[in-house]
């Protein structure tokens, strides 16, 4: 009889999972990320290096904010003069107090900023973000920003707005 259970529940979270996991989110969605300069003495499963500032830096694998923070967002033309972007993100209240401890103690080392797991921007804090602001001066591109769209608000758009896609 128990092994009846286990086979029924496992059969039941198998049906279940793909829609749960879905969350009516795009599989597409690109990945924001923001990531803290750290020691290269830290331990290597946890850290990542990168080119930046002309050396080699580390930088903490687990990100400090990351999409699921984002309240909205406000894409603009970098200064590149090609066809990317860059992108100012609201955060939501809980992460925007997080960035601002941890950007409050983490003056004079860099903030990555990385889309779909690749290296866009870098920053280096020079003062704690206590507005709930971070922004991407560049590197974003135009199907990045149509494909965030459908995900979260542009800064300033009433909240009872809905996409007409959705």
């Amino acid at each position: 009889m128990l092994h009846r259970i286990k086979t029924l529940a496992a059969l039941a979270f198998l049906c279940l999972a793909p829609t749960a996991m879905a969350g009516g989110k795009s599989d597409d969605a690109p990945v924001i990320s923001f990531h803290i300069e750290t020691e290269a003495t830290d331990n290597p499963k946890m850290t990542f290096p990168l080119q930046v500032g002309g050396q080699l830096r580390y930088f903490r694998l687990l990100s400090e904010v990351s999409s699921r923070d984002i309240a909205a967002f406000g894409p603009f033309p970098d200064n590149l003069g090609g066809d990317t972007y860059g992108v100012a993100l609201q955060l939501k209240p809980s992460p925007a107090r997080r960035l601002a401890a941890v950007t409050a103690v983490s003056q004079g080392k860099w903030l990555v900023a990385r889309v779909n797991g690749l290296p866009r921007d870098a920053v280096i804090i020079d003062k704690e973000i206590d507005d709930g602001y971070l922004i991407i001066w560049k590197g974003i591109t135009l199907q990045e920003i149509n494909t965030y769209d459908k995900m979260a608000p542009r800064i300033g758009a009433k909240d009872d707005k809905k996409k007409k896609n959705d």
